[in-house]
Formats: C-alpha cells, sequence, structure tokens
C-alpha cells in the first residue's frame, strides 16, 4: 500500500524559511517515474498546486511562490523537498504531498505551515 507523509511544517516568522519533506513507501524503485507535487489549502480557500515536478524534473510553480520555493527530488530515497523561503503570511496553510502516475494518485495527510507577521 503506496503511503504519502508530509513532514517539516512549523511556526516561522515573516521572512523566514522552512523545509519540507514527502516521504513515500510502499512504491519502491518505480518511485522514479512518479510525477510529484506539493499543494496547500489555507482556510476557506480551494487546495491549489504550489510546486510539481516530474519524473524527468521539470518543475513548474505558482505565481506567488516562484523565486522563493524550490521543489526538488531523491529518486534513491524516494523523498520530495520543498525549499520555503523568503516566507509570507500569505504562505500560511496546510501543505500537502501528492504522488502520481497514471491513474494513480496518492495524498499526504498534510502538514501545518503558520507565517507570523
Amino acid at each position: 500500500q503506496v503511503q504519502v507523509m508530509e513532514s517539516g511544517g512549523g511556526l516561522v516568522q515573516a521572512g523566514g524559511s522552512l523545509r519540507l519533506s514527502c516521504a513515500t513507501s510502499g512504491i519502491g524503485s518505480i518511485f522514479s517515474i512518479y510525477s510529484m507535487g506539493w499543494y496547500r489549502q489555507a482556510p476557506e480557500k480551494q487546495r491549489e498546486l504550489v510546486a510539481a515536478i516530474t519524473s524527468r524534473g521539470s518543475t513548474n510553480y505558482a505565481d506567488s511562490v516562484k523565486g522563493r520555493f524550490t521543489i526538488s527530488r531523491d529518486n534513491a530515497k524516494n523523498t520530495v523537498t520543498l525549499q520555503m523561503n523568503s516566507l509570507k503570511p500569505e504562505d500560511t496553510a496546510v501543505y500537502y504531498c501528492k504522488a502520481g502516475v497514471m491513474s494513480s494518485v496518492y495524498w499526504g495527510q498534510g502538514t501545518q505551515v503558520t507565517v507570523s507577521s
């Protein structure tokens, strides 16, 4: 059974940094063909894409985080990382990791990120 687990959230002041990690289990060596993404959902708002990375390493970012966030993957460890710098109060949300290949999609439980002004 595939599991996706986020970690690294917390409380940080505006301008600070956090590093989110997404670990997967049950995927094994085919992790490398999965597309991975980070999404976030703020209170009373829809879940939105923050950053994504394809199996080939191509990345895309929401306009609101370009230049501040960096997504990367380690296929040897089956993990994905989101480095978040210059955090703003509007980045406050629950951050979710998604793993997907073809019609299979797996979500983690989320990790809270709170940025104080």
